[in-house]
């Protein structure tokens, strides 16, 4: 039953045409503008392109929440509790539902550099960056279905803006950490974007990620992860 959800699930979302546009044009359409704008080299232009493709990630995977959070308004959440689905299975086939949808945002932003900006790697960067990536932006959607689980709909839509917002910012996804104040450089080392994005752009140098990069995001995976299941406890006691 848990892959017919998730196919349920994915294909709701892919009609979503607010999903598509903004989860998966808009990444493209700022990287281009980003690295168009005037002259820029491959390497900003490939830095750039893992950037926004964290973005399109970033946002793909709170967007999950925002479904869970308008399935919990019209009382879906509550038909599934009626199903032979665990909870387990329900909050597992919504965090993989976050991991399927992910894929075509980091997808078209690759696309972009290769196709548009003429990026270059080997057929394994490629590969391995899109494993990477795809992994790297589970803690995100553990962070959105918290989110949907806890707040309302609109809220939730509000409160995942704001995150994406601040993450992306705060991570160095638009601009490069460089240009940023001493104060705001060392907390960008503490964020999970700006580490999820740093072990992409190693993959696209040819380089091995570093162990911090690696274990910053595995923290906040825990963190985001106990936010979830706390969050969904909460709504099966209030729904």
């Amino acid at each position: 039953m848990i892959t017919a959800y998730v196919r349920l699930e994915v294909r709701r979302t892919l009609r979503d045409t607010a999903f598509v546009v903004f989860g998966i044009g808009m990444p493209v359409l700022m990287y281009l503008m980003f690295t168009n704008l005037g002259s820029s080299g491959t390497e900003w232009r490939t830095a750039s392109m893992v950037a926004m493709a964290a973005y399109g990630a970033l946002g793909a995977a709170l967007s999950t929440g925002t479904g869970v959070a308008e399935d919990k308004g019209v009382g879906w959440l509550r038909q599934l509790r009626v199903t032979p689905m665990t909870p387990r299975q329900v909050v597992a086939g919504r965090a993989l539902t976050g991991s399927v949808i992910v894929l075509p945002a980091i997808a078209a932003v690759l696309a972009a550099g290769a196709v548009v900006n003429d990026v270059r790697m080997e057929a394994w960067q490629w590969g391995v960056l899109i494993l990477v990536l795809w992994l790297g932006a589970f803690p995100f959607t553990l962070l959105g279905l918290g989110n949907g689980y806890r707040l309302t709909a609109q809220t939730t839509g509000l409160v995942n803006v704001g995150c994406s917002l601040a993450l992306s910012v705060a991570g160095g996804l638009w601009f490069p950490v460089e240009l940023f104040p001493q104060w705001l450089r060392s907390l960008s080392g503490l964020t999970p974007t700006r580490r999820f994005a740093e072990i992409g752009q190693s993959v696209a140098t040819g380089s091995a990620p570093g162990p911090v990069a690696v274990a910053v995001v595995a923290v906040w995976a825990l963190v985001f992860g106990s936010y979830a299941v706390l969050s969904y406890r909460r709504s099966a006691r209030t729904a």
